[in-house]
């Protein structure tokens, strides 16, 4: 794939438990410079109360966990895995900060949020002077179509990237399924 110019590699902490950035770190080896590697935190890592959520202490212990499992020194797109309406949005913003003054994160970006909890972190960030979101990363594809309505225009009005997950819509889109055809496996 990186043959082919694919230079964005997109995982999470808690894909395969880990063992989607163990794979994906020793496949790329030492490639730093012609690569980017994203991967996300604030699911559910582990069986105890603390192990999810965007904490302070939940986003610090996984950083640390993804970058051992890559094989890096930083991440260079560092994401919050979706809305965390428990901890207080100031607490997340400024441990994702403390990463990028640290070295151990270059930018940061969040996932599966609406365009109000977008909207309201960059509000936050910019009033703490806290390193800003520049990507968010949501469900979007010609079937689904959702994130048009208000996520989008407040992504454009803002400045930011967009990444988007199962562009196909797990196969809905792909002709893999049919009315009158079972599909294969």
């Amino acid at each position: 794939s990186r043959d082919a110019g694919v230079n964005l590699f997109d995982t999470a902490d808690v894909y395969s438990m880990g063992a989607s950035e163990r794979i994906l770190g020793e496949a790329l080896g030492d490639a730093i410079d012609d690569v980017l590697i994203a991967t996300k935190v604030g699911m559910r890592a582990g069986d105890g109360p603390n192990d999810r959520g965007l904490s302070r202490a939940h986003i610090i212990g996984q950083c640390e966990r993804s970058l051992r499992n890559l094989g890096r020194d930083y991440i260079d797109l560092y994401q919050v895995h979706s809305w965390d309406g428990l901890t207080p949005l100031e607490e997340t913003l400024r441990a994702l900060g403390d990463l990028v003054d640290q070295g151990k994160v270059r930018y940061v970006g969040c996932s599966n949020y609406s365009a109000w909890h977008l909207v309201k972190a960059l509000g936050i960030a910019e009033r703490e002077h806290l390193p800003s979101f520049v990507v968010t990363q949501n469900f979007y594809s010609p079937a689904f179509r959702d994130v048009e309505m208000e996520l989008l225009p407040a992504v454009i009005d803002a400045g930011l990237g967009m990444l988007v997950w199962s562009p196909l819509a797990g196969g809905l889109t792909s002709g893999k399924y049919r009315r009158d055809h079972q599909p294969e496996n």
